[in-house]
């Protein structure tokens, strides 16, 4: 049900307006948001896991110049969450000449737009960023198992959009190639790891979901239900599909990297975290049921040199990293929408808002 809910929404970019005030003041944020969308293409043969689309659908958020009217959109009648002040295609801001770029990894069967929220918030005080919607892994087409599987093809996803945006006839000369970092939430903060050095063992993850200290991480999703037993059913009768798992993905143009309960710790070796070199900074939500922290967020941050952890203590879960979500949106898909009593989804935000731009200001000089 979640899954139909949100391809409703998101399948629609045109009414992408109406949100909280608060999130865009205009006297806290330098700049009006603008939002644009694009279809990058990458040479072929390319790992699309099964999807449909062969273009990495992406979103696009940027500083707008100031003359940019700040007027809502319409809203569709069944509209889960809430998408912000942007400005459609409005012009790039004059000023600076030079922009630096974020990357935004959504997580499993969410989309580009599920994060709009911090892709605002990064244009609004100077950053281009750029969240694509990952093949057969994004809820604005049918899932795949492939997308939900072969999880280290998403920093490829990564590495061709950052290509794509600095060849872009808008935006591509405003990018300043030498400040590029990445986000990402959920299985979009394992792609942090990823694209940051880390190799995926899925050998040793399979490993730990057989073994007693096992935790929820390894049951099946919400979004594909009977994930944990069909994966391991593809592996078997597939195992070419799995041959790069152990590559590596790092994409040295990506200077630092901020991961927001980030998953699927298990699957890389502490050996291979040790080697990262680049500056990477975690959040996650002391409680997530989904991806618990201790073989997750605490593992990474154990393990990468001089990573920053920061918890949010208290009953905080693990969708507090989506968007807000409208009244009509907790009433259709709670287990997303709903938090739990005492959690305010907004001040985690700006909370985390505030972490990743002290991030990437200090990282991205």
């Amino acid at each position: 049900m979640a899954a139909i809910a949100i391809v409703t929404l998101l399948a629609c970019p045109a009414f992408l307006h109406s949100a909280s005030a608060d999130q865009h003041d205009a006297s806290a944020n330098p700049y009006k948001v603008g939002l644009a969308f694009r279809r990058f293409t990458p040479k072929e043969p390319y790992n699309w896991r099964g999807a449909k689309a062969h273009t990495l659908n992406t979103t696009v958020c940027y500083p707008a110049d100031a003359s940019t009217p700040e007027k809502p959109l319409e809203i569709p009648a069944l509209n889960i969450f809430e998408l912000g002040l942007a400005t459609q295609d409005a012009k790039l801001a004059a000023s600076p000449t030079k922009l630096p770029l974020i990357a935004i990894s959504h997580g499993t069967g969410g989309s580009g737009l599920s994060m709009v929220w911090l892709c605002e918030a990064l244009a609004a005080h100077g950053y281009i960023a750029a969240a694509p919607d990952h093949p057969g892994n994004n809820a604005t087409e049918p899932y795949t198992l492939e997308g939900f599987s072969i999880w280290w093809e998403r920093a490829r996803d990564l590495s061709e959009v950052i290509s794509g945006m600095l060849a872009d006839p808008e935006f591509g000369g405003r990018i300043d190639a030498k400040r590029i970092g990445a986000a990402g939430f959920s299985l979009g903060g394992y792609t942090m790891i990823e694209i940051a050095g880390g190799i995926t063992n899925v050998d040793q993850f399979m490993r730990y979901c057989d073994s007693s200290p096992a935790d929820d991480l390894c049951k099946s999703p919400p979004e594909f239900p009977t994930l944990s037993q069909d994966l391991r059913k593809f592996r078997g009768e597939h195992p070419e599909m799995f041959q790069h798992a152990g590559d590596s993905f790092r994409d040295s143009r990506v200077r630092s990297v901020f991961a927001m309960a980030p998953a699927i710790g298990p699957a890389f070796p502490a050996g291979g975290l040790k080697k990262i070199s680049i500056p990477v900074e975690i959040v996650a939500g002391q409680s997530d049921p989904i991806v618990p922290i201790a073989s997750s967020a605490r593992y990474f941050a154990a393990n990468i040199p001089g990573a920053k952890l920061h918890i949010f203590p208290g009953a905080v879960g693990h969708y507090v990293f989506l968007n807000s979500c409208t009244d009509a949106g907790r009433k259709a898909v709670p287990g997303i929408c709903v938090d739990r009593p005492g959690i305010d989804r907004d001040a985690i935000h700006r909370e985390t808002i505030q972490l990743a731009l002290r991030f990437f200001r200090s990282t991205l000089r």
